[in-house]
């Protein structure tokens, strides 16, 4: 393996573990309400936006409440974006001509893009117009990032509150969260981007000739503005059909990783958020070890994998050994990714992406090995907590945190508690339908596209790489990822009303158990701790911790991963292509 592959992951994270302290410091701050330094520019727009929405801050929500106000913001949401997309042919702001989207891809995209997946049926400089690309998509970058941070906000508040009926107000959160976290940063990454190469106009296609004497279509638009948020945000929709791949997204190495550690280091540093929050910083640095320690696995397992090479490439004579010089290609696996990244760089990418909840993808994963292609399929199917998204990384985490708890509280034949709350049938019931959601849509969808023309009529291939292709869709709609494994033709009617229905019921239906469970836990009395108390801060429960995530994971969808890339794999080293 090469010096790099090995060197960047681990920068990566020193960057993360560095950043994590103070950014999760003032995240705290901010939903706390206390005042920061950006209150003399955002406090003026935080109480014009109050004023606009009828909202008083001062008062809270309950838990039904919170979670009437989130799902009607969204639906009204998914309306209004699916308009716009219909209507964009009639409005300003769209220099190449683009008509209405087709009412089954709006209406898919519409949905993807409010419940944070970003899922994409189309190529994006041929569909969307500019207007359509800033006042629909990445307004909806934000918000629907903002959504997901007053969540994990208002659990954390129940875990905290004593005998409570409120977790907070919606509006207030959700406006804080947006200017006062995403936004900033938003704009200050939009800035580093402009200036390494990543594109920022309002231009539209134009045809250049190239040194060959041929002519080459270069797009335009505001690019940079909506690359920022799309990472820092885990939104991962991108303004172009190839993705953070394109050199006009993501033009050098430098970019790539700047790209990476934007699109980690909320989630990561929500984990500081949540230890302050509660009173222990020790907390959140055991939620950020388990984390760590599953991202850490999966980046080292698809770069190994990768490097090795594919054994079937091998049989037909090509050399994939690594070569030597500083400049030399790098070897290994190289189809479907950029030499200018390599492998390293791809994979660790790739693990990224799936570990969160973006999907911006710097290669194509169709094209990975099995073993490389199982990777961010099963780092998907762990429910995207090594970080998860921002603020879905951190509650997906805690309801596995109350799953273990509930298990170390067996173990020792006492009521399990949770930071001072007993944790009870109810709070144990709704953990249970959080986290078997998205099992139950990913794999019966899966199926039903299985066995139905309409589904496996838009396979690129047969065999176990066509399962694993149908796997990775409903995988990262249901997860609300939105990567793609680029070997599934998504833009038909089948798969834009399924997807849509993936997307939806995975994002809102574990909102609405978690926010129960934060109304829940508020209104119980804390106790202290005794003797028979299992700690939620050492080495044990985060291996605790760590293990229930593998396991449940494992346990619900080992024999589909058996029949798709881990077949793939054993029948690579026979010789037998499919």
């Amino acid at each position: 393996m090469v010096v790099p592959d090995v060197v960047q992951p681990l920068v990566l994270l020193l960057a993360v573990v560095a950043l994590t302290p103070p950014l999760g410091a003032y995240i705290a701050r901010v939903m706390g309400g206390e005042r920061t330094f950006l209150q003399p520019v955002a406090g003026p727009l935080e109480r014009l936006v109050y004023r606009s929405l009828g909202v008083h801050p001062d008062r809270e929500q309950t838990w039904t409440a919170y979670a009437r106000s989130l799902l009607s913001f969204s639906l009204a949401s998914i309306g209004g974006l699916y308009l716009l997309q219909r209507l964009q042919g009639l409005l300003p702001v769209n220099p190449d001509g683009f008509g209405a989207v087709d009412p089954y891809l709006a209406l898919n995209t519409a949905v993807s893009f409010v419940t944070n997946t970003d899922w994409q049926n189309y190529a994006g400089e041929a569909t969307m117009s500019h207007l359509t690309q800033m006042a629909g998509l990445t307004v909806q970058n934000f918000v629907s990032a903002g959504v997901g941070l007053a969540v994990a906000v208002a659990l954390v508040r129940g875990l905290t509150r004593r005998r409570a009926a409120t977790i907070g107000n919606f509006w207030v959160d959700l406006t804080r969260g947006v200017l006062f976290v995403l936004l900033p940063l938003s704009i200050l990454l939009a800035g580093v981007l402009m200036a390494r190469g990543v594109i920022q106009n309002f231009n539209g296609a134009r045809q250049v000739p190239t040194v060959a004497g041929a002519t080459q279509t270069l797009p335009g638009g505001p690019v940079a503005s909506q690359e920022a948020i799309k990472e820092l945000g885990t939104n991962g929709g991108g303004p172009f059909n190839a993705n953070s791949a394109h050199p006009y997204e993501n033009p050098d190495p430098v970019t790539n990783f700047l790209e990476m550690l934007a699109l980690l280091v909320l989630p990561f540093a929500l984990t500081a958020t949540y230890g302050r929050l509660v009173g222990s910083r020790r907390q959140g640095w055991a939620l950020f070890a388990a984390m760590a320690l599953i991202w850490a696995g999966m980046t080292a397992t698809v770069v190994v994998a990768e490097q090795a090479g594919n054994p079937i490439v091998a049989r037909a004579g090509a050399d994939q050994a690594p070569a030597a010089g500083a400049r030399a290609q790098a070897g290994g696996n190289m189809e479907g990714k950029e030499t200018r990244f390599g492998i390293g760089a791809s994979g660790a990418f790739a693990a990224s992406t799936t570990g969160t909840s973006t999907g911006a993808v710097n290669s194509f994963h169709d094209s990975y090995t099995a073993i490389g292609g199982l990777v961010p399929t099963a780092h998907m199917l762990l429910g995207e907590v090594s970080p998860g998204g921002v603020g879905t990384g951190l509650y997906s985490m805690l309801v596995f945190v109350l799953l273990a708890v509930f298990i170390a509280g067996l173990m020792v034949g006492r009521t399990p508690e949770w930071l001072g709350k007993k944790i009870q049938a109810r709070e144990v019931k709704l953990a249970g339908l959080a986290i078997l959601v998205m099992p139950a849509l990913v794999l019966v969808l899966t199926g039903a596209a299985s066995v139905l023309d309409a589904g496996t009529s838009s396979r690129r291939n047969l065999g176990p790489h066509g399962l694993t292709e149908i796997l990775y869709a409903f995988a990262s709609m249901a997860n609300n990822n939105g990567s793609a494994f680029a070997g599934l033709t998504g833009n038909t009617p089948f798969y834009n009303l399924t997807g849509a229905l993936a997307m939806w019921a995975g994002r809102f239906l574990p909102i609405l158990a978690v926010l129960a469970i934060a109304g829940s836990l508020a209104a119980k009395e804390k106790v202290p701790a005794g003797p028979g108390t299992f700690p939620t801060h050492t080495p044990l429960f985060v291996g605790l911790l760590v293990g229930v995530v593998l396991i449940v994971g494992a346990l619900t969808f080992f024999p589909v991963l058996a029949l798709g890339p881990v077949v793939e794999q054993l029948l690579s080293h026979t010789g037998q292509l499919f």
